[in-house]
């Protein structure tokens, strides 16, 4: 048996039914769901780290923790756009996309312009894709300036208006990491949480609500305050 036979045949053992009828509560997919947990999938993964080929053959599986195993083994250095679209056009959980794009997308070169390009994208997961990209590149990749973030504010402004639960989470989650990051675009970021409460859509004054909420609070100004304002 090759290793990706392996590791299905291990994963299918260890499935646990009621797993996925919790996962089922909190909105993820159940359909070809074994009920893995997270951090058994990243103990399987620690022995096969950067195995790109492998990493194909799990996602082909269509197996849920298959492919969010898939891009925890997967090379961040053989990645190419179309792969990248190839997957994210095929994600069908919330989960799985949160999954792939910290796992292994932000770790791309292509990561900054497939946020802008799926923030704009018709599809809920794909377009919850984008806009996840836009908050993981706030918290973890110090490549993108801060004038590179306040680029996705506009992105932001027009993606509020979508009312689909997963695209206006990702909106607001990327809204608040953006603000976050420095003084200067936490700022920038109050300023596009105002805008969106002058819009007359429901979704829209929600994610600015929430986000303004933490933006202006004083645990995340204090800790601003000791930061340089760059931008």
């Amino acid at each position: 048996m090759n290793d990706c036979t392996i590791i299905i045949k291990h994963l299918r053992e260890a499935a646990n039914p009621a797993n996925v009828a919790g996962m089922a509560r909190f909105g993820i997919n159940s359909d070809n769901t074994l009920g893995v947990s997270i951090p058994a999938l990243r103990e399987i993964a620690r022995a096969h780290r950067k195995q790109h080929p492998l990493a194909l053959e799990l996602w082909q599986t269509g197996i849920h923790e298959a492919r969010i195993l898939a891009s925890m083994v997967a090379d961040p250095g053989q990645v190419t756009p179309e792969l990248m679209d190839r997957w994210t056009s095929e994600f069908d959980s919330w989960d799985t996309c949160d999954q792939v794009c910290a796992n292994l997308w932000e770790k791309t070169p292509y990561a900054y312009e497939k946020a802008l390009e799926w923030s704009r994208a018709e599809g809920e997961f794909i377009k919850r894709a984008g806009f996840v990209l836009m908050a993981r590149l706030a918290v973890g990749n110090k490549m993108v300036s801060d004038a590179g973030l306040a680029e996705f504010l506009p992105h932001l402004l027009r993606g509020a208006a979508d009312e689909r639960n997963l695209v206006k989470k990702a909106v607001n989650w990327a809204l608040r990491q953006i603000g976050k990051r420095s003084i200067a675009l936490n700022a920038l970021a109050i300023t596009t949480g105002e805008e969106m409460t002058t819009l007359n859509n429901k979704a829209a004054r929600w994610i600015a609500a929430d986000a303004l909420r933490e933006l202006r609070s004083e645990a995340v100004q204090n800790r601003l305050s000791g930061k340089s304002a760059t931008l």
